[in-house]
């Protein structure tokens, strides 16, 4: 999986380091998915993979509102592709979706997944320390 996505001028090489970010996430490969799923405690808030054309798309988790709302505005957001419809949204990275509207997708599907977790955990990791090779 290539990290650095560039598309009619657009740069979405940002989606790695945007999604480290955020407090408590983590990054790993599913191999049998052929994508990389961005998570806090096990519940992911980003996937990057490709759809069953093979364009590259990443996923986002969002309320039913918002994923009906910027389907409608943008064509290059779709449906979660092999995901709850409602709930996901899958953008075209070889589309023209601004930076900035990807960038609070996440920022929104991270917060969901975050305010989903128990106190207790989202405690925890708003109190983790970051080591110096965390912050690398």
């Amino acid at each position: 999986m290539n990290q650095s996505y560039k598309s009619d001028g657009m740069d979405y090489g940002f989606i790695q380091s945007h999604c480290l970010s955020k407090k408590g996430a983590e990054e790993d490969y599913k191999q049998a998915w052929d994508a990389i799923r961005y998570a806090v405690r096990g519940k992911i808030f980003a996937l990057v993979g490709y759809d069953g054309e093979g364009h590259a798309v990443i996923s986002v988790k969002h309320t039913p509102e918002q994923g009906e709302a910027l389907r409608e505005k943008y064509n290059d957001i779709l449906p979660g592709y092999h995901l709850n419809k409602t709930h996901w949204s899958s953008v075209l990275l070889s589309g023209k979706v601004p930076e900035a509207v990807l960038k609070r997708m996440l920022d929104d599907s991270y917060e969901l997944i975050f305010r989903s977790l128990s106190k207790k955990t989202r405690n925890d990791i708003l109190n983790q320390q970051i080591s110096p090779e965390q912050n690398k």
